[in-house]
């Protein structure tokens, strides 16, 4: 285990990481989504090493992790490594050997299989039962791998597993269900490898590389570095990680987890996009580095001096509680204001919806959204839709008189409504033909 302050790299076979290493899936990562492409790959990989070079070692990739040791009074018992790169190669790993135990005629490859998943409880030795992986915050995974990895037979429960497969509410539960499938499709092919051939073999030759250190920070720098055949963590899941790590009751990083995780799940790649949208909102300028820099040097720890005084400009937002309470509301108001449900709210109108969908539809660019969002958080429904038009006016100007989002922001008020009041009806003939 590295300590305090120390980064340590070692290379490590499976047999060793599935019998001496614990691992916890943390709120921040993304959910299980590794799909045909990847499952097949890496058994392909497997297969391939296994037929062609069953003496020599077998490199499968690296993963970073940060260790963690046992903190009794903070509830955590046991040392702990939370996985920051490899969540989705170790998790297959974890279902490759519940289906190789259930398709293994071999008891001895079953018993070896099954200590790889699952540590029995021992109240003699004092060892407490415990599974290889653990899912922070994503209850729904949990039950699946008590239900079907943990349970001898479990991944023969075909009828179950399709259901799963097919359809359910957590997108991990849903892809995990499929990937058992897979790999058990795997090995009905005749050319494939028997499951007592590939497990002697993947326990003994195949190795990882780990990365690991204390410092979320340090652990944070070399997933970066060392990710390769992962699923890389965005900006937004470090924004949420750093968040989360700035709250202190353990009640409220499950809850804002979770918030963040639904919103990732109904926005999916626009979830960076809003999250952009609410930095606008609030430095009310162009973004001109990434998320993450955005939040960390122009909203928690401004690094620019204000022109007019010369004073370093004031943070904008704490980190935790008032991000996610931030958040939480802009993405109440983005839920509603972009819902096409304002009927009621309106007037009993449907000009108010119907004008945005053709804003989100005809105009090139979101970045009228911000005041849009803004706006509905100052004043709610009040003259909304005239607001909207003017809105729309002034987009739609920009965008016929070719305007860059640069000379958008640089444009001061005053001209800004001279152009749009002389390229309105431009904009209205444009939009109506």
């Amino acid at each position: 285990m590295a300590s305090r302050g120390e980064i340590k790299s070692e290379k490590i076979l499976v047999k060793d990481i599935f019998s001496n290493m614990w691992f916890r899936i943390p709120e921040y990562q993304r959910p299980y989504v590794w799909g045909a492409d990847e499952i097949g790959e890496l058994l392909d990989d497997l297969k391939f090493a296994l037929t062609e070079k069953p003496d020599f070692e077998y490199f499968l990739g690296s993963f970073v992790f940060q260790s963690k040791v046992a903190q009794p009074e903070k509830g955590q018992e046991f040392d702990e490594n939370d996985l920051l790169d490899g969540q989705q190669r170790m998790t297959t790993l974890l279902l490759l050997f519940a289906v190789i135990r259930d398709l293994a005629s071999d008891p001895d490859a079953k018993d070896d299989c099954q200590r790889c998943i699952y540590q029995k409880a021992s109240k003699y030795k004092k060892i407490p039962e415990r599974t290889r992986l653990v899912f922070a915050i994503r209850e729904a995974v949990q039950i699946f791998i008590e239900s079907f990895i943990k349970n001898e037979g479990g991944t023969e429960l075909s009828d179950e597993l399709a259901k799963l497969g097919k359809k359910n509410e957590d997108v991990s539960v849903q892809n995990i269900a499929k990937t058992v499938m897979a790999i058990r499709k795997f090995f009905q092919n005749s050319l494939s490898p028997s499951p007592e051939g590939l497990l002697q073999f993947l326990l003994n030759k195949v190795l990882l590389i780990y990365v690991s250190t204390e410092d979320l920070e340090d652990a944070f720098r070399l997933f970066m570095i060392l990710n390769d055949r992962g699923i890389p963590l965005r900006n937004s899941d470090i924004l949420k990680s750093m968040n989360l790590g700035a709250l202190e009751a353990p009640a409220e990083k499950v809850k804002y987890a979770k918030l963040w995780e639904e919103a990732e799940g109904e926005l999916g790649d626009d979830f960076d996009r809003f999250l952009s949208h609410v930095r606008t909102i609030l430095v009310k300028d162009k973004a001109r580095l990434n998320l993450l820099q955005e939040y960390e040097d122009k909203i928690y720890d401004p690094k620019e001096k204000d022109k007019a005084t010369g004073q370093k400009k004031p943070v904008l937002l704490k980190k935790g509680r008032e991000t996610f309470q931030l958040i939480e509301r802009y993405l109440n108001h983005y839920r509603t204001i972009l819902g096409g449900q304002n009927y009621d709210e309106t007037g009993s109108s449907f000009e108010f919806d119907n004008l945005v969908k053709v804003m989100l539809t005809g105009l090139p660019a979101t970045d009228w959204v911000p005041p849009f969002l803004r706006y509905f958080d100052k004043f709610e429904y009040e003259r909304m839709i005239e607001f909207l038009k003017q809105l729309d006016n002034k987009f739609s100007s920009d965008w016929i008189g070719q305007y860059s989002p640069t000379d958008r922001i640089k444009d001061d008020w005053t001209t800004r409504i001279k152009r749009s009041a002389t390229l309105r009806n431009a904009s209205i003939r444009v939009r109506t033909h």
